[in-house]
């Protein structure tokens, strides 16, 4: 489904759940319109395992070009405000060039931080980052929610107390920069240039579909040395190079490969296992997608 608003300079974003083809679709654009695709998969824009994380083969990008894939260390922070004033500069340079920016990737936040602005909240320190989901996995979920109400009842009201994701967040902005969530939610958005046109279109396979391509590309992965690669980062996570809470450990089938690797799972069992957390991946960010960009527009 497509999506477009505003006039000026055409700016295609190309998204969907994971294994629904948007990398071939962008492509296909691509050479249609002298366009070059930019990331916007937050664990794509990280080098170190570009299998697992299914960035373009080397053929996809020979053919046009690519721009914040393996972008970043492992190391490195990576929010959607530091990815908006990533790919912002980018889309001007490519603009200018006369060619046409084509975004691509599943992370919605990032693209409603694109098309929609984001309030200029700092950046957060990861050493906070830590302490807030310590925190909360020390007091657990009530107890949580109450000492937050304690030092902002204000975004502690707006929340249930198992909207876990949510209570870290407002309670790491708080701690960072001494300033509630929601005033900096008061302060105006940054909003993209108005000369922008973003023609969006989110590729949603019917169920059934999107099911057997999850479940054929993991094999894929494996086939094509996913299991060598996992083994590789596991050994810098192991000697210190990669830090252990880095985002990249989320990417999906590595915890489960590395169950295998371990000796904790069969092979067989390490691949269901990934296979049925892809699939249930790609419902959430339908779900996602629908909610926040389809039933907006």
């Amino acid at each position: 489904m497509a999506i477009s608003n505003k006039t000026g300079y055409e700016i295609h974003i190309i998204a969907g759940p994971t294994a629904s083809g948007k990398s071939a679709r962008a492509l296909e654009l691509a050479q249609k319109l002298n366009g070059v695709i930019i990331n916007c998969d937050s664990l794509q824009i990280y080098d170190g395992l570009h299998i697992l994380t299914a960035q373009p083969p080397e053929s996809d990008l020979r053919q046009a070009p690519h721009m914040l894939y393996s972008y970043l260390h492992p190391n490195d922070a990576c929010s959607a405000g530091n990815w908006k004033e990533l790919v912002e500069p980018i889309i001007h340079g490519v603009l200018e060039q006369g060619k046409t920016p084509i975004i691509v990737g599943g992370s919605g936040l990032y693209i409603k931080a694109l098309i929609d602005g984001l309030s200029p909240i700092p950046d957060i320190p990861q050493d906070i980052r830590d302490m807030a989901m310590a925190k909360q996995k020390e007091l657990g979920n009530p107890a949580f929610h109450a000492e937050l109400k304690k030092l902002d009842p204000v975004m502690a009201a707006r929340f249930h107390p198992f909207h876990t994701a949510r209570l870290i967040r407002a309670w790491e902005v708080l701690q960072a920069t001494g300033k509630s969530l929601a005033e900096w939610q008061k302060i105006p958005r940054v909003s993209p240039p108005e000369n922008w046109e973003f023609k969006i279109e989110i590729i949603i396979p019917e169920r059934h579909i999107l099911h057997q391509r999850c479940n054929d590309r993991f094999i894929w992965m494996l086939d094509n040395g996913a299991l060598e690669e996992t083994k590789a980062f596991s050994k810098r996570v192991e000697n210190g190079e990669v830090h252990h809470n880095v985002p990249l450990l989320k990417a999906l089938g590595y915890k489960e490969l590395l169950s295998y690797i371990k000796g904790e799972k069969s092979k067989d069992e390490a691949i269901e296992k990934a296979q049925a957390r892809t699939r249930q991946y790609a419902k959430q960010q339908i779900t996602w997608f629908k909610n926040q960009i389809l039933n907006k527009n």
